[in-house]
């Protein structure tokens, strides 16, 4: 029984030491542990780092993008990324935020190192206690003898505690999972619409330049050059527009089956915690041992799991900050090429630049080529002479307000001239009805079939001028840094206080059912000797013992 005692008294000792261990990892701003410490550096009083056990500086759950100095150059976020790599002899990782480089995710899952060397020493040192508790309890096994009311009911007290902080660390783990994935999901659904609006967008205006190419108002269509050049640039818009929806939806789907897999992985784990503690806690009441010393060595096993699912967690914690830091740098100086845009890709400049300039080309085209039919035919008085005289007459029909100056600057509408957007209302008033063969009848100077020609030609015109604002945000990808501001002020937020449940959470299991481990033992070992003491001596000798 000395053999016994010993082996326990090791074993409460060992797991005294791993409780310990997390102790020296901090939230920034947080006392979740005891002991935090803050080292000097560019971000001030509080940069996010906590001094580990082992005398190494790491960056654990920063959460201090507010603090995050702009990078010129566009290594984003530089300073929260600058962490050791170890696929780099352990240097410095100096390529800033980039989910395509090896060398990033290598350097972020450096950071959650710790809890992979905490959970397979845990795994050894636990295993080896058992095997020699096993072997101690085979070889040297001896009849139990005294207990201790006082030891009886504390073990009691803490098997109680630690099984409700493991409940409670379930539920936040639970709770938190909920809340992330659908925060996450609901942020990487943002980016997919606002990518699909903006290629459907292209489509449109893709779609206008390819009817402007059929427009024919009597016999009067566009210039040849024109017409090549919609051609060339529609290739070049649909390219644009597939590749952006297409990356989008690619990067999104990964994303969100990595989520769907950790998500999964969270739920069977607080799903099998729950269970495994208030399990071993009832079997340790009722002093069934055989199911309870299962449950140690699943619990063994489970708790190693969950602390390599802490790692996981801590480097998914991070890389949201860093992306959410990134994003917030990129909007104060965007650029067109970054790794950002492996999640929300900018169209190519030259094409945008080269689609707003054709839209504008075409645009006063056409306005040119309706107020040259409504000039030179709608409102002459011809003889007799088909097909330019149909018999028009009465008030003269109005020119249309071409936008745009030849060199395609902004132009204001002179007096007497209707703007695109009211065009055809205005024009038609000017519609005579015509006879079988296309002679107006009645007073006017449009007939209906010219009426349709123009009211085309107008719908086109309009239709590619009111994109012109889309177009010029296209260019300097403001789309692109609105959603990147939408998502760093409404969805980051949510993003690290839910992964931050999520951690609290696995902290909490872990720690709660590797204690319940050590109580379910120790609480087995008291009820028993307290039962063996009532039926096998006298009632004055039980009094001793207490």
């Amino acid at each position: 029984m000395l053999c016994m005692k010993t082996l326990l008294f090791s074993l409460i000792a060992a797991f005294l030491l791993f409780s310990s261990i997390p102790s020296s990892f901090a939230f920034r701003d947080k006392t979740l542990f005891p002991t935090t410490y803050q080292t000097s550096g560019v971000y001030g009083k509080e940069n996010g780092e906590v001094f580990t056990s082992w005398g190494r500086i790491e960056r654990f759950l920063a959460e201090n993008s507010g603090d995050e100095q702009v990078n010129t150059t566009l290594v984003l976020a530089a300073k929260r990324t600058s962490r050791k790599d170890p696929l780099d002899n352990f240097d410095k990782y100096r390529g800033g935020w980039n989910i395509s480089n090896r060398h990033y995710w290598a350097s972020v899952a450096y950071t959650a190192a710790p809890f992979f060397i905490i959970g397979a020493i845990w795994f050894l040192i636990f295993g080896l206690c058992l095997t020699l508790i096993c072997c101690c309890y085979c070889c040297c096994r001896r009849e139990p003898y005294g207990y201790s009311r006082v030891a009886y009911a504390l073990s009691l007290i803490l098997l109680t505690f630690f099984t409700i902080a493991a409940i409670v660390g379930c539920v936040i783990l639970y709770t938190g999972q909920g809340k992330f994935y659908t925060s996450t999901v609901n942020t990487l659904d943002y980016v997919v619409r606002q990518a699909d609006t903006t290629s459907e967008s292209l489509r449109n205006v893709s779609g206008y330049l390819s009817a402007a190419k059929q427009i024919n108002v009597d016999q009067v269509i566009l210039p040849s050059n024109v017409i090549g050049d919609i051609d060339r640039i529609q290739t070049k818009i649909n390219s644009s527009a597939d590749t952006l929806s297409t990356k989008t939806e690619d990067n999104s789907r990964k994303i969100k089956d990595l989520i769907e897999a950790v998500r999964l992985a969270l739920i069977v784990l607080s799903a099998v915690m729950l269970l495994l503690t208030f399990l071993g806690f009832v079997f340790s009441l009722f002093g069934m041992q055989f199911l309870v010393y299962l449950l140690v060595i699943t619990g063994w096993i489970l708790i190693t799991g969950t602390f390599i699912l802490c790692g996981i967690f801590l480097l998914l914690h991070n890389v949201t900050g860093d992306t959410c830091v990134a994003m917030n740098q990129w909007v104060q100086n965007p650029t067109a090429h970054t790794a950002l845009d492996d999640i929300l890709p900018c169209v190519d400049n030259a094409t945008a630049q080269e689609t707003l300039t054709r839209s504008k080309e075409v645009t006063s085209q056409l306005s040119t080529l309706m107020n040259t039919v409504i000039s030179n035919i709608s409102n002459n008085n011809f003889p007799s002479f088909i097909p330019l005289y149909y018999n028009q007459s009465g008030p003269l029909v109005p020119n249309l307000c071409n936008p745009f100056n030849p060199d395609l600057t902004d132009r204001a509408c002179a007096p007497g001239e209707v703007h695109l957007d009211n065009a055809t209302q205005v024009w038609n008033g000017y519609v005579c009805q015509v006879s079988g063969n296309g002679i107006c009848v009645t007073t006017g100077r449009l007939t209906p079939s010219m009426f349709n020609q123009i009211s085309a030609a107008v719908n086109v015109s309009y239709g590619l001028y009111t994109y012109g604002p889309f177009l010029v945000n296209l260019e300097d990808c403001s789309f692109v840094r609105q959603t990147f501001s939408d998502i760093e002020t409404r969805h980051c937020p949510g993003l690290r206080k839910y992964s931050e449940w999520i951690y609290v959470g696995l902290v909490m299991v872990a720690l709660a059912v590797m204690l319940s481990l050590v109580f379910w033992v120790i609480y087995g070992r008291e009820r028993r000797h307290r039962v063996y003491t009532k039926e096998h001596k006298p009632r004055g000798e039980v009094d001793k013992h207490t």
